[in-house]
């Protein structure tokens, strides 16, 4: 019976082949690969504000970008996480951060009901520019949340989706941002926040799709 036992064993393993230890760092090292890249390809298509080292920036500049970064980290970590999924795994970072970077455009909102000039973030010049550009720089972590995910194995591909989404667009929009040179609460309340929203949603619909299992 043991020997049975072996041989049986030794026919299921023999083709085996040791591979990579999958660590939770390896996919901070790639996201944090995959910002600086981001940064990189702002820097080359739009260049860099040069009035953040000139320090012209106001401060709704640096409160929008951090929230945002602040968003962006928590919801890697999280998907990144979401990869080796274990028991009492739990992810209430990005929500709170969520919570936060809402407060924003309803701050932009707020900014403008005393003059009644509601409709200037509608007719924002460079709105629809930022929105497009910070959505596209979010593919740059959105790809490397992706190949993390399809290493692992997620079980809630729904919410591994969501969080790759939030963190894709929130740190794609940081990046971009250290491009633009707009300080009004209405322009980075709203330009610089709906693709987060967008790419959240995107992410929530295309990821559990591109990694299931």
């Amino acid at each position: 019976m043991t020997r049975d036992r072996d041989s049986i064993i030794a026919a299921m393993t023999e083709e085996l082949t040791p591979v990579r230890g999958f660590r939770y760092g390896d996919g901070v090292i790639l996201v944090s690969f995959a910002l600086f890249l981001s940064v990189l390809g702002v820097a080359y298509v739009n260049g860099l504000w040069s009035g953040i080292v000139k320090v012209e920036a106001a401060p709704f500049f640096w409160i929008t970008n951090g929230l945002l970064l602040l968003l962006g980290l928590a919801s890697a970590s999280a998907a990144i996480a979401a990869a080796s999924p274990y028991v009492g795994n739990r992810h209430d970072a990005p929500r709170w951060a969520t919570a936060m970077v809402g407060v924003l455009p309803l701050a932009a909102l707020i900014s403008l009901l005393p003059d009644g000039h509601g409709m200037a973030i509608v007719e924002d010049p460079v709105g629809i520019h930022c929105f497009t550009h910070a959505l596209a720089t979010s593919s740059f972590t959105g790809a490397a949340l992706i190949l993390w995910l399809r290493r692992g194995a997620p079980v809630s591909l729904n919410l591994a989706g969501w969080h790759a989404g939030l963190a894709a667009g929130a740190l794609g929009a940081v990046a971009y941002g250290l491009s633009c040179p707009l300080n009004a609460v209405t322009h980075l309340g709203v330009w610089h926040v709906l693709p987060v929203a967008l790419a959240a949603v995107i992410g929530r619909l295309a990821v559990p799709r591109l990694v299931s299992w």
